[in-house]
């Protein structure tokens, strides 16, 4: 008998302080840096949120604020990426 074990996916919440945005999207690793497929919804308090199902794994992403890439404030770790900046970085267990 074989044991297979499976990777579940875990929903994971985006979330963007951005009172005066118009548009916020996310971009990353695991959209293939597609800017407009994950919009977000904007609160009543002027938080964004957006979320999605990922399997354990490492994930560097962006938000896009009114067209602007913008790093994850509430995010602690970052990469350097091919355009001299950084990316923000997420690991799911």
């Amino acid at each position: 008998m074989v044991m297979q074990c499976s990777l579940r996916a875990k929903t994971t919440e985006f979330r963007l302080y951005a009172p005066a945005a118009k548009r916020v999207s996310l971009a990353g690793t695991f959209n293939s840096w597609n800017n407009k497929r994950l919009t977000a919804k904007k609160d009543s308090k002027g938080n964004w949120m957006v979320k999605l199902n990922l399997k354990p794994g490492t994930y560097e992403y962006k938000f896009v604020v009114d067209g602007s890439w913008i790093n994850d404030p509430n995010s602690t770790h970052s990469v350097s990426n091919a355009f001299g900046t950084h990316n923000s970085v997420i690991e799911i267990k």
